[in-house]
């Protein structure tokens, strides 16, 4: 961590594996050196399936749930994200609001493991909204690509009986991610001073994508076909940090 956090662009996360794989002494050196170290993001696993919600009571009895832990643990707070949390209770999800912990949806791996389906509507309740981002999570998911994850985003939240509308699912995709993390400071939008990190979608990158987009009315519908339907020859060019990094017809800068 000193030697690479806040070292150029880098950031480090203190990453438990989750509560089930760790001890609780190994739980109290992380909330210890998170305490010594509170610039340092937090990332470990909630609540993906009902058998590990289930799994982590019969481990630690004394505690009032699955967040219970991390939370006597001292790992809850601005800056902790955990991914999943399907299966997060009402109370959980307000003590995520009041303590400002971020969750990392990730819906390939939820569905390719018949997890759950995580409720965006629950999560983004206005009484105690979370902080939400999109995490797409190859360990059991599918895709590195954001354009994936938002497909299935969408289709998780339709048998939520949520429809996702292509605004919130890009905002989840880049601005809420951003703020999940707490760095919305520096990416996640195009506002001046942040540091540029953006791809160009090309709307006509397949014949099929073609012929969708050329009978779109709106920029909503647009970045809905483009969600839906784009894949990674969608992706015309990227940038790091205001450079570009990569030419679909070119390759790499």
């Amino acid at each position: 961590m000193e030697r690479w956090h806040g070292k150029d662009r880098n950031l480090y996360a203190i990453t438990p594996r989750f509560a089930p794989t760790s001890t609780p002494a190994q739980l109290e050196a992380a909330g210890t050196l998170w305490r010594e170290h509170p610039e340092a993001l937090v990332h470990t696993h909630i609540s993906e399936n009902t058998g590990e919600v289930s799994w982590v009571r019969s481990l630690f009895p004394d505690r009032r749930g699955y967040l219970d832990v991390y939370d006597h643990f001292g790992l809850l707070g601005r800056g902790a994200v955990l991914a999943h949390g399907v299966h997060l209770t009402g109370r959980e999800r307000a003590r995520c609001a009041e303590t400002g912990t971020a969750v990392a949806h990730c819906p390939t791996s939820n569905l390719f493991l018949g997890s759950g389906l995580f409720h965006v509507h629950d999560a983004k309740d206005a009484r105690r909204p979370m902080r939400v981002g999109l995490g797409t999570d190859i360990g059991a998911g599918t895709s590195f690509s954001l354009l994936a994850t938002v497909n299935e985003a969408y289709k998780v939240a339709e048998l939520s009986n949520y429809p996702l509308d292509s605004v919130k699912a890009f905002y989840l995709a880049t601005l809420g991610g951003a703020q999940a993390m707490g760095i919305d400071d520096k990416v996640g939008s195009l506002e001046p001073g942040h540091e540029a990190d953006f791809v160009v979608l090309d709307p006509r990158a397949t014949p099929l994508l073609a012929r969708r987009t050329s009978r779109v009315s709106d920029i909503d519908e647009l970045l809905f076909v483009l969600a839906v339907m784009g894949d990674d020859r969608t992706v015309r060019a990227t940038y790091v940090n205001g450079a570009l990094a990569h030419d679909r017809d070119r390759g790499s800068a």
